[in-house]
Parts: structure tokens; sequence; C-alpha cells
């Protein structure tokens, strides 16, 4: 299952979709809308998010469990640094792979200051980089405290993430070069809203990972996309997402159309998007697409 994915990662188009499994006992109300809309069977593989914006959700690499045993397909499961320390990061590991979740996306996470729950703390012990380096040493048989596992751990895959956008361009060749380092196999941006923008990533991509041989020079680029279909949607990520550049022309459109309706508004949103998905499946056709689980949203743009 895992190693078909690589294959399509390394060399077909390589589809993924977002879940954000809720404030819920349950992940049903998921299950339900891929089933509906058979979403399952339009792309390689899902991810489950993990207490996105520090905010209390169902586990996502439970989530992941869940959805992987009901579509038979891949799930990569968002770890997220913020929550754990270097025990509970390989506790999960180990738990998650007797399971078979074992594609899993290390992230720094968001800070736990604008948490939901009261005076929650952060854990922190390291970047995203200390995952990378935990599923390096997890591979090789070993904990990251050197000590041998008596049955090794079967091959976890990770997956890493980056801004999209950066003034200065040195900054995302630096991100990219130390996640390719420590062993991420594919690397999601945040989402890209411009096709010169992403033609750009691929290049800063490609120089990144040139020094390197064996399977760090197999790391691939994933064009992190979300579609918008409203102008508040476009102004509150140029305006407060760091590392996003939406396009004034989207802004402009989205504006007048916004002053004729609800449903004009969401016809150039979804124009906009979907024109922008057709020219990344063009040009490097490796996407990962966000929607916030409006699932209609991804199904109409992988329509």
């Amino acid at each position: 299952m895992f190693e078909e994915l690589l294959e399509k990662l390394r060399g077909d188009t390589y589809i993924t979709l977002e879940t954000t499994p809720g404030h819920l006992p349950t992940l049903n109300n998921i299950i339900e809308k891929i089933d509906s809309l058979k979403l399952h069977k339009k792309v390689d593989a899902f991810t489950t998010t993990d207490n996105p914006l520090a905010k209390l959700k169902y586990n996502a690499i439970l989530a992941a469990i869940k959805l992987q045993q009901r579509y038979k397909k891949p799930v990569i499961a968002t770890m997220s640094m913020r929550d754990r320390n270097k025990i509970a990061l390989q506790s999960d590991l180990l738990g998650a792979n007797d399971f078979d979740v074992r594609a899993i996306l290390a992230l720094t996470g968001d800070p736990a200051k604008i948490s939901d729950q009261p005076n929650t703390k952060g854990c922190f012990e390291g970047d995203s980089t200390l995952l990378l380096d935990i599923i390096r040493f997890f591979n090789a048989g070993i904990d990251y405290a050197g000590k041998e596992f008596s049955i090794k751990p079967k091959r976890i895959y990770p997956f890493a993430v980056s801004n999209a956008y950066a003034k200065n361009p040195t900054t995302l060749l630096k991100k990219f070069k130390k996640k390719i380092e420590h062993g991420a196999l594919g690397i999601i941006t945040q989402p890209v809203f411009d096709i010169e923008n992403a033609k750009r990533l691929l290049l800063l991509f490609d120089e990144a990972k040139s020094p390197f041989e064996g399977e760090r020079a197999k790391a691939q680029l994933i064009f992190g996309f979300f579609p918008i279909t409203k102008l508040k949607t476009a102004q509150f990520l140029a305006s407060h997402v760091p590392g996003i550049n939406v396009p004034r022309v989207w802004i402009d459109e989205l504006y007048k159309a916004h002053k004729e309706g609800e449903k004009k508004e969401y016809e150039v949103g979804f124009a906009l998007s979907k024109e922008l998905f057709t020219e990344l499946k063009d040009l490097h056709p490796k996407i990962h697409i966000m929607t916030a689980n409006k699932f209609e949203l991804a199904d109409a743009i992988l329509s």
C-alpha cells in the first residue's frame, strides 16, 4: 500500500485529500461524506490533521486507522510537536505501526497560546525535524536513545510541510534542504495560488535536493491547493497567514463578484480555483487538496 503510494509520488499523478477530524467522539460524519461522493475513488490517499490551530479534535492517528481500514487506501497521519515529548512521539509511532499507519506528516504545530483549552502549554521538545530524525532511527530498528527494538518496526514514510511563499527565496531553500536532509520523502507546501509561484517553488526544490544522493535525491514537492470561493477567505489568507501569497487579481475578481451576490462570488472563486488546479496538474501533478472538510468542493474540483 505505502510502496505503491511512494511510487505514485515519484512517478505519476499523486492527489491527496485532507480530512480534519471534528470536535466529536466519532469520525462517521466524515466517512459518510466521503462515501456519498465516492471521494475515495478519486484520490490516492487521505491525510488526517492533528488538532489544527491548537483546537481540540478527534485523534489524528485513530482517524487514520479508521479511514485506512474503511477504504483500504493509505492515510498520512499528522503528528504535531506541540503536544508530545520524545516519549509520547515514539509511543504513538509504535502503536500506529502495529495498526499499519506508517505514513506520518511531521508538523511543528500552531502555538498552544491560541488553543481553545484554558491554560494550555505547548511541549515543543523540538521542531518537526526531531520527529523526522526519530522516524529515521525507527526505520533503522532503534529508538531515539539508540536502544534496539527486539521486533523491528515496519517502514515508516515521513512527510513534512513548508511555506509556499517568502519574500526572500533563500529562506524557503534552506527549509527545503533541512527537511530533505532529515529524511522527508515529500514536502507539502501551504496553498499555492499563482502558477508562477509554483514554478519558482519547483526550481527552488530542485536546487535544494541537488546536493543529495540516494533516497534524499528522490524527495518530491507536493503543491498545497486550497480552493477559494469567498472574498473574506481570500482577504484573510492574504492578510493573516504568513507563507501564502494570494494574487491581487483573485481579490479584485472576488470583490467585484461579491457585490453581485453570493452565487456569483462562488462561481468566480470556483472558476479561478479550478483553472489553477488544472494548471498545477499540467505543471507538476502532485497536489494535496485542502478544503476544511468542504468535500463537495473537493469533488467539484476533481470532477
